[in-house]
């Protein structure tokens, strides 16, 4: 088995100490996993303040580059984790959501949570893929 732990160029460094993404091979297949990503640009600055679906694409479009970092795309994507601070605002994520996973949607758990790592944060996703190798 082998295991790679990264963070690639062109999103903000980890805020402690995680990798953005770990990618571990084992045979012909590389189990991909990707850390939480949250509305934070390369810069570490705020992305889509007080806008959950701004917020949402801006976290998808870092999902594809931490996935094509590692050789991947989001249609190897298989389980995605949602993490929101406003249930009520299910729709306009899930919207995002779909455009994202048109065919061959992942299994997924969405989750309203009480507040993320930084009050201005309305949402958190992490998802995990296969990508045979």
């Amino acid at each position: 088995m082998e295991k790679t732990f990264s963070n690639p160029a062109g999103i903000a460094p980890p805020i402690s100490q995680y990798s953005h993404v770990v990618r571990v091979v084992i045979a012909d297949t590389a189990l991909i996993y990707v850390a939480g990503q949250v509305p934070l640009d390369p810069d570490g600055k705020l992305v889509g303040e007080n806008d959950i679906s701004a917020q949402t694409e801006f976290v998808f479009k870092q999902i594809e580059t931490v996935l094509q970092s590692v050789g991947a795309s989001l249609s190897d994507v298989v389980k995605a984790n949602i993490y929101v601070t406003d249930i009520s605002q299910f729709d306009k994520v899930a919207a995002v959501r779909n455009r994202y996973f048109v065919n061959n949607p992942p299994a997924t758990t969405f989750v309203a949570v009480s507040q993320l790592v930084k009050k201005d944060w309305m949402v958190e996703i992490e998802v995990q893929a296969a990508v045979q190798i």
